[in-house]
Formats: structure tokens, sequence, C-alpha cells
């Protein structure tokens, strides 16, 4: 592919992020009626750097933390452990009604009883991100970076956090780092900001190499018309899909790569799952298949996880695509909600359908 990354680099991938935690219930059951939860350190940009950290390249988190606060100490310590570097300021609480590390409170559905998320975010402290907070010129031209990785959940934080993403982005592309880009449209971040957070949006998009979103985020984020409406067969609508990013190629030609993820819920415990990749005027297409679900949160940061670690592997875009669908398919294997490989393997067996026992 035409993506080329700087030569030298300390971190594969760096983000900036705000960490929180998530609480789930055990054994499946939803949240108002369970009085057991499985607590997991957690952001939509950590987990994108998941497969890459976990096979052995290093990552960057930059982040805010509350000072002494043990939810902080919990984080960095599960952070170490996914060989997940950070560097972040120690704010001050302010008194039990100061600043705190966001909850994500979420069960996993079963059957027909769809998941549920509930998001507790006020007083969150990574809301008052700034670049200045971090030495930029020290990290991606020093040390060096060779992707910059930003979400649309921390560019829609806060008017602090957009601002950071936007000034992080410019000069991370100073030196040489590819941008990537998942849109991540949520509607409680963009009520009464649109103008402004189109408008950022849009900026990101023009510089970014690696282009990644759903339908809705391309929609509602830049401004596209979604894919048509009708087409039930498979074909018309990856042909719709594909139609649409086009479009966003014309308006967005900087970027070498464009990726979208295709998701049928049949279940909470089935979805159909599949993909697309638009690389050098080439398609490369995972049509879906049928995928067991043990807890869809973290499916797509696993599809962008694992695509960002083909890109920086140097893999054909086919060979990128499809470890990126099976790095999915892993995240919503676990519990976790991103995908933790053993091993390069691990993934491969999962795109080839091998689950015979390993031993």
């Amino acid at each position: 592919m035409s993506l080329k990354f700087r030569e030298n680099y300390k971190y594969a991938i760096a983000s900036p992020t705000s960490m929180g935690v998530r609480i789930t219930p055990d054994h499946r059951m939803a949240v108002h009626n369970s009085d057991h939860f499985y607590l997991q350190a957690t952001s939509a940009e950590t987990n994108v750097m998941n497969v890459s950290s976990s096979l052995g390249k290093k990552c960057l988190a930059l982040t805010k933390f509350v000072e002494g606060s043990p939810i902080a100490d919990l984080i960095k310590r599960q952070l170490r452990a996914r060989n997940i570097d950070f560097v972040g300021q120690e704010v001050a609480q302010g008194g039990p009604w100061g600043y705190r590390h966001q909850f994500n409170i979420a069960d996993s559905g079963f059957g027909m009883r769809a998941p549920r998320v509930w998001n507790d975010r006020a007083g969150e402290v990574g809301q008052t991100i700034s670049a200045s907070d971090f030495d930029l010129e020290d990290i991606f031209k020093e040390k060096g970076v060779a992707i910059l990785h930003i979400s649309g959940l921390i560019a829609a934080m806060s008017t602090q956090t957009t601002q950071a993403c936007l000034a992080i982005a410019r000069k991370a592309k100073e030196f040489g780092t590819i941008i990537s880009f998942d849109l991540n449209y949520r509607a409680t971040f963009w009520k009464g900001r649109e103008e402004e957070l189109s408008k950022a949006f849009h900026e990101i998009a023009s510089i970014a190499n690696i282009l990644i979103g759903n339908e809705e985020d391309f929609q509602l984020c830049l401004g596209f018309k979604g894919p048509e409406a009708g087409g039930k067969d498979l074909s018309s609508k990856i042909a719709s899909f594909q139609k649409m990013i086009e479009q966003v190629k014309e308006q967005y030609p900087n970027a070498d790569v464009y990726a979208t993820t295709l998701r049928q819920v049949i279940s909470a415990n089935e979805h159909l799952w599949g993909a697309l990749l638009l690389a050098d005027d080439q398609w490369q297409i995972e049509e879906p298949r049928p995928i067991q679900v043990l807890d869809r949160i973290g499916g797509g940061d696993g599809f962008t996880s694992g695509l960002l670690y083909g890109l920086l592997s140097g893999w054909s875009a086919d060979r990128c695509l499809g470890y990126g669908w099976a790095s999915g398919v892993l995240a919503v294997s676990s519990l976790n909600d991103f995908a933790e490989p053993a091993d390069e393997k691990q993934i491969w067996d999962i795109y080839a359908g091998n689950a015979r026992v390993q031993r």
C-alpha cells in the first residue's frame, strides 16, 4: 500500500484518551438485578492500541489522572499489564464533588434482551485534557510515533479536548506521524455543539491518512448521505456502503485507507460481522459471517486495533482487513472490551474458522 510510516519511532500508536472504568454484571445478567460486577480499566483509544501492545509493540496513552485516586492507581496498573505506557498530569480531586474518572456501566445482554450501556461521566478529569499537558516535541519528534490515533469520543468530549486533539494532530503531522481517525459518533456528545464539532472533525479528517467509521459516523460527523435503504440482498448492501465511502474519498482525498465495519444483530449472542476497506483505489471485502458474541462492547475498536497492527506490519490490504475482522471477533469473545491476542496465530485461526483445541 502507499501508506508510509516514519523510519524511526518508539511508539507504534499514541492517542489522547480519557481513562475510566467499566463495570459489567456477572453471568450476562442485567445491571438492575445484579449484585456482582466485573471491573476493568477502559477507553476506546486504549482498546485500539491493544492488539499492537499485546504483540510487543510499544504504545502510549496521553491522558490525565486524579491525584491519589485508587481508581487512577487501578487504571495505571492495568495499562502497565497491557504493555501501554502513559503520560498525564495528576489533578487534585478538589473534594468529594470534584474530579473523578468516568464509569461505564454496561451489561452484555442475552438472546433477544439487548445490552444496555449507561455512561456516568460528570466531573470526568479527562474533559480537561489540553495539548499543553504534554511535551509534544519530545513525543513526536524525539521519541517518534508511527500512528497517532484519534477517536471521535475524545475529540467530542469537551471544547478543551476538541482543541487538544486538533493541536496534537497538527504537531504529529509535522513530524511525519500517520494520522488515524475513527469518527465514533455519540449523539450525547454532539448535542448543542454540532457546528463546532462538524468543523473540527472536518479538519482532522482532512489531514487523516486512515479514516474509519460506520455509516452513522460518516453521515452525522461529516454530513454524507448514508447507504440507500431497501436493498435486502448482501451484494446491494455492500454496493451501497461502497458508494458512500467513495463519496468520502472524493471529499477527503488525503487519506490512503478508508474502512468501515458491517454488523447485523441477530441476537445479543449472534451477529453477522463483515468489513470493507478501500486502499490504492482497490476494494477489499470481508462479507458478513455469523459470529458468536460474549460481549459486543469493543468489537469496533477490536477491528481498528487489528487493522492498524496489519498496517504497521506492512501487510497487504486484504490481510490487514482480514486481521481487523478477526480482531473484532476476538474482542467480542471476551468480557474485556478489547482484543488481547496471545500471538498472531490466534487471530489468524479465528479468521480461518479454526476453533479446534490448541495443544
